[in-house]
Formats: C-alpha cells, sequence, structure tokens
C-alpha cells in the first residue's frame, strides 16, 4: 500500500469502528426504550384506532396509545382542548356562575392535561426510537462507507492507457 492510499485505509477503518459504535448505541437505546415501556404495562384501549388490546412496547403502539388517551381526553372534556377549557372556567367566573359550575370545568381541564402530560411522554418515546433507528442507519453507512475506502486503499494502483497520457514538451 503507497503513502498516499495509507490514510483513505485508515479513514475506512475509522468509519467502520464508527458505524459499529453507532449501531449498538442505537440498538441500546431502542431496547432500553422499550424495556422501560413493558415495564409500565400498558394495554391499548379497545376502542382505540389501530392496535387495540396491544401491549405497550413499540414506537407504533406508543404513538396508538397516545392517540386514544387524546379521544379519551377529549370525549371527557365535551371536546374541548386544555386551553379552551381555560376560556370557559374564565367564562363562567364572568358571568357569575355557580363555584360547583367552574369547579366542574376545572376538575375537566385538569384531568385533560394529565391527558397531555401522558401523551407527550408517549411521543417522547417514539422520537426516541426515530433517533435510535436513525443512529443505527447512519452506523449501517458508516460501515459501507469505511469498506468501500478499504477496498479502494487497498486496490492496486492501475496506469492510464497511453493514449490517455499527455505529452509534455518542454
Amino acid at each position: 500500500m503507497s503513502n498516499t492510499k495509507k490514510p483513505v485505509a485508515i479513514i475506512g477503518i475509522v468509519s467502520m469502528i464508527a458505524g459499529l459504535v453507532l449501531i449498538i448505541a442505537g440498538g441500546a437505546v431502542w431496547g432500553m426504550i422499550t424495556g422501560q415501556l413493558k415495564d409500565e404495562n400498558i394495554t391499548i384501549s379497545a376502542d382505540a384506532d389501530m392496535l387495540a388490546g396491544k401491549k405497550v412496547g413499540g414506537p407504533f403502539t406508543a404513538y396508538a396509545q397516545a392517540g386514544v388517551i387524546n379521544k379519551h381526553a377529549l370525549a371527557g372534556s365535551g371536546g374541548l382542548t386544555y386551553a379552551e377549557l381555560g376560556d370557559k372556567a374564565k367564562e363562567l367566573e364572568k358571568a357569575g356562575a355557580t363555584e360547583e359550575e367552574v369547579a366542574e370545568v376545572k376538575a375537566q381541564r385538569t384531568s385533560v392535561m394529565n391527558g397531555s402530560f401522558l401523551r407527550a411522554s408517549l411521543f417522547t418515546s417514539v422520537v426516541a426510537y426515530g433517533v435510535s433507528a436513525l443512529v443505527m442507519g447512519l452506523g449501517l453507512m458508516f460501515i459501507l462507507i469505511g469498506y468501500s475506502l478499504k477496498v479502494l486503499a487497498s486496490a492496486p494502483a492501475t496506469a492510464a492507457p497511453a493514449a490517455a497520457r499527455e505529452t509534455v514538451n518542454a
């Protein structure tokens, strides 16, 4: 191997090692997220739009559970969001509604808020799965690029055909 090819070979080896590290790290994070979701022992509600009755333990089941939480929160609040319930409570107070009426709207608002927090937690796991998949994919690309560089660096040098060479006259 010539001195000009040595840096290419080194970069190829470093790229392959980095790719392996990325695949291991992405897989470890994927496994950690899966373990933590399974430890919560969540079963997707029977009225979910998809994957009803399945245990939450991956990106698709987490997404499905987040969707059904939103569905239930909105059903319990008459279709009003957290912000809309806050506005409704203020309107009731200004209109002179009873404390019980205002308290009921505030209780609905608290329930919707808790649902939003649960959804956000599940969406965070979905995003973490996406990042893990991205990291593993990049690891594979690093390995392929590194391997290609290593192969190119170890290939014998070939001379250009005589017809392609330029003649230099001094």
